[in-house]
């Protein structure tokens, strides 16, 4: 029996990490039909597999800062102040640019053309109905049919609520005030739906709704796409080109910031990164040294290599800049204080 014992510690001790082994990740909706491709493909060439639960950005912060999960996903970067409560320094690493469309359900799907205060007033309930006058002024010569609005929104801690917010509260002075930014809001008005594809999932169920979901489920539900009029008086619809050109060409080193109503003539008013989060120091929770390396392997394919996935599934990818900076973010990770 002893001898046995022997042997099984022995192999215990000298089998080297293979497939079985897992790196978990949890958050952000918005760029989960990326990873999900991302991810998968990255198993298949590498041996590990990635364990990623789409719960939200709120969700996935929290996870990190329990440290449940490996990585946390999010599409609001974390404030200082958020940051503080954490057991320990993270970074952020983007992974890829998209856009927040705002969609509706309206027979026969015209196109339609709205402004960013336009926008804001409907979801601040001061605007009910599709023909309202300022509605049809943007909009002369096009059929919109005489229904209310029923507006829809995120009921979870959304990092993509931040980013709509965010710009609602640039363009629309009473938003700010009274509504603010963050990923769980007090609507004044509408019905929520959990995560992106429930939100997707009531505009195309209710008559008469319009709700802010990422471009990638509009575009694969068939969904009508509002051009959205930016600063410089350009009515954009979300593409890889309006997308691309809403990132600045100057990024801060910590590649947290907030691209929402770009300066760009073309570019679309509401674009974002969208971030892994990790801890900069690796040794917690008797994570081996082994599982460090994997983590930062997987993040660096993911910023060159699986760069390739972001434009056949919606999103743009990170410019030559961005690709640099968040290379030496991922080098500053470490294990029991040393490089990994």
């Amino acid at each position: 029996m002893k001898h046995w014992v022997w042997i099984l510690s022995l192999l215990i001790c000298t089998t080297p990490l293979s497939a079985s082994d897992t790196i978990v990740g949890a958050g952000a909706t918005f760029p989960y039909p990326f990873y999900s491709k991302l991810f998968n493909d990255y198993a298949k060439i590498s041996g590990t597999r990635v364990n990623y639960q789409a719960i939200g950005s709120g969700g996935g912060v929290r996870q990190l800062q329990n440290r449940t999960v490996d990585f946390g996903a999010t599409d609001a970067y974390v404030s200082d102040k958020l940051a503080k409560t954490f057991p320990g320094k993270i970074v952020h690493i983007p992974t890829c640019i998209g856009a927040i469309t705002l969609s509706y359900n309206l027979p026969g799907s015209p196109k339609l053309r709205l402004s960013g205060p336009i926008i804001a007033d409907i979801y601040l309930g001061k605007i009910r109905r599709w023909r309202d006058p300022k509605i049809l002024a943007l909009n002369p010569g096009v059929r919109i049919p005489d229904m209310m609005i029923a507006v829809i929104y995120r009921s979870d801690g959304s990092g993509t609520t931040h980013v709509f917010a965010d710009y609602m509260a640039k363009v629309s002075p009473e938003w700010k005030q009274k509504i603010g930014v963050g990923k769980s809001l007090n609507w004044p008005t509408g019905l929520g739906g959990k995560g992106n594809p429930g939100v997707a999932g009531l505009i195309k169920q209710i008559p008469g709704s319009f709700g802010y979901v990422e471009l990638v489920y509009t575009l694969q539900n068939n969904m009508p796409i509002v051009a959205i009029q930016n600063k410089n008086g350009n009515f954009v619809l979300p593409d890889l080109g309006s997308v691309t050109a809403a990132i600045p060409k100057n990024l801060p080193d910590d590649l947290r910031i907030v691209i929402t109503d770009t300066d760009s003539p073309h570019g679309y008013p509401i674009a974002s990164f969208t971030w892994i989060i990790a801890y900069q120091e690796q040794s917690y929770r008797n994570k081996r040294r082994e599982q460090a390396k994997e983590l930062k392997a997987l993040l660096k394919w993911t910023i060159t290599d699986g760069q390739g996935y972001a434009i056949p599934l919606g999103y743009a990818p990170l410019s030559d800049k961005a690709i640099e900076k968040a290379t030496t973010i991922i080098n500053s990770l470490s294990y029991e204080g040393k490089s990994i």
